[in-house]
């Protein structure tokens, strides 16, 4: 079981910009694709972004443009930039492998857009 730890969440107003962090508990993080999930209330979780070892990303479409995830191999620790926030982005984020493990998930961290 690897721990992921996620910070950086916030109350933001719509144009604003917030920057997350997930940090892992191991090297083993360097070897597999990571991702940033989210999930608001009465919603299903959905896949944000994600990025390869190598550093291939992939976008959902309701974030392309505005969200950039990125990795530091050598920490052990994924990133998501988010600009230009809007309020349908407002959820619960999280990190994990691709795919996810269940034994891994955090507890994530609150991203509110609101004016």
């Amino acid at each position: 079981q690897v721990q992921l730890v996620e910070s950086g969440g916030g109350l933001v107003q719509p144009g604003g910009s917030l920057r997350l962090s997930c940090a892992a508990s191991g090297s083993i993080f360097s070897n597999r694709p990571m991702a940033w999930y989210r999930q608001a209330p009465g919603k299903q979780r959905e896949l944000v972004a994600s990025i390869t070892p190598g550093g291939r990303t992939r976008y959902a479409d309701s974030v392309l443009g505005r969200f950039a995830i990125s990795r530091d191999n050598a920490k052990d620790t994924v990133y998501l930039g988010m600009n230009n926030l809007k309020p349908e982005d407002t959820a619960v984020y999280y990190c994990n492998s691709v795919p996810s493990r269940d034994t891994d998930w955090g507890q994530g961290t609150q991203v509110t857009v609101s004016s």
